[in-house]
């Protein structure tokens, strides 16, 4: 008959075999974002973007994303227009039977895609991360954080975060007694200006630049302008954004657009203080961390000349 120690040996070997047999069970993430609360059930391994600010934030991190919009990659982005990843549909509109072939663990939307939330988190697990542009740069760390919180890259996120704000200080401090400044953005021929709240009122708010004039209205093409209305602000700085070559239109490029008698007597042309913004970046992913960073870098690049 087996002793009282040895049965207590096998009943305790037994209960370590079973515990050890349990499947670890992922802890659940909760997601807070523009469109509300969204839980995941662990680190998501299949990964669908709509968002190339998201796209751009995650690629600098060494996040794998397996499906991509099709439309609009950045060149510097280009590894994802391979068949190595799955093409979802444009920038705007999913192609929802590719989405749910997919099977992904987590969609993001951004402000392109925003509306298409609600359908696609019937699919899967989906967060908006679309950016606010009247706080554009808390928005951008705060998306940023959320995805390094939702992957496990929150110290990498911090060094990029750190990495930002030395650039706007930067750009503060050269900013401080460079005068006033004015951002434009040529399209066809046209030329639209933005002001602080705007789309591109980050060069004011984050970069320190003080506007030219304030109440431009804050559109998402900005307030149309004439050449007569850019001699008459007479900014110190232009800050040039050219759609057309953001999206690879064909027309005038942005230079060529503002050549003509009254600009060449703005204070900016004839100081030399006309700085063409990367458009690819400002205008079609608008918003990723490492993106922005070299966007006010450029600001600030330019104001230290």
């Amino acid at each position: 008959m087996p002793s009282v120690l040895a049965t207590l040996t096998r009943s305790a070997a037994f209960a370590a075999l079973v515990f050890a047999a349990q499947p670890v069970l992922a802890q659940e993430i909760t997601v807070t974002h523009s469109q509300g609360e969204t839980v995941l059930a662990g680190t998501p391994t299949k990964v669908l973007t709509f968002d190339l600010a998201s796209l751009d934030t995650l690629d600098a991190l060494g996040v794998e994303v397996a499906g991509v919009p099709g439309t609009n990659l950045p060149e510097y982005l280009s590894k994802y227009a391979s068949d190595d990843y799955l093409k979802i549909g444009s920038l705007f509109e999913p192609d929802y039977e590719a989405v749910n072939a997919a099977q992904p663990d987590l969609i993001i939307v951004g402000g392109r895609s925003s509306a298409a939330y609600s359908e696609l988190s019937r699919i899967a697990p989906t967060i908006d991360l679309s950016n606010d542009w009247t706080a554009f740069e808390a928005s951008i760390k705060e998306n940023s954080r959320t995805l390094g919180e939702i992957f496990g890259k929150t110290d990498e996120v911090e060094a990029m975060i750190g990495e930002l704000d030395a650039t706007i200080e930067r750009a503060k401090a050269a900013a401080a007694d460079a005068g006033t400044g004015l951002f434009i953005m040529t399209n066809a021929g046209e030329v639209t200006a933005f002001g602080p709240g705007s789309r591109f009122g980050w060069v004011h708010e984050t970069a320190g630049v003080t506007p030219a004039i304030e109440d431009v209205e804050a559109a998402t093409h900005g307030d149309a302008v004439s050449f007569e209305f850019l001699l008459e602000t007479n900014p110190d700085w232009l800050f040039v954004l050219d759609r057309d070559a953001a999206v690879a239109a064909d027309g005038a490029a942005a230079q060529e657009v503002l050549d003509n008698e009254l600009v060449a007597q703005t204070t900016a042309w004839q100081n030399d203080q006309v700085v063409y913004i990367d458009p690819v970046r400002s205008y079609i992913v608008n918003g990723g961390l490492p993106a922005f960073t070299l966007l006010v870098a450029q600001v600030a690049d330019a104001l230290e000349k």
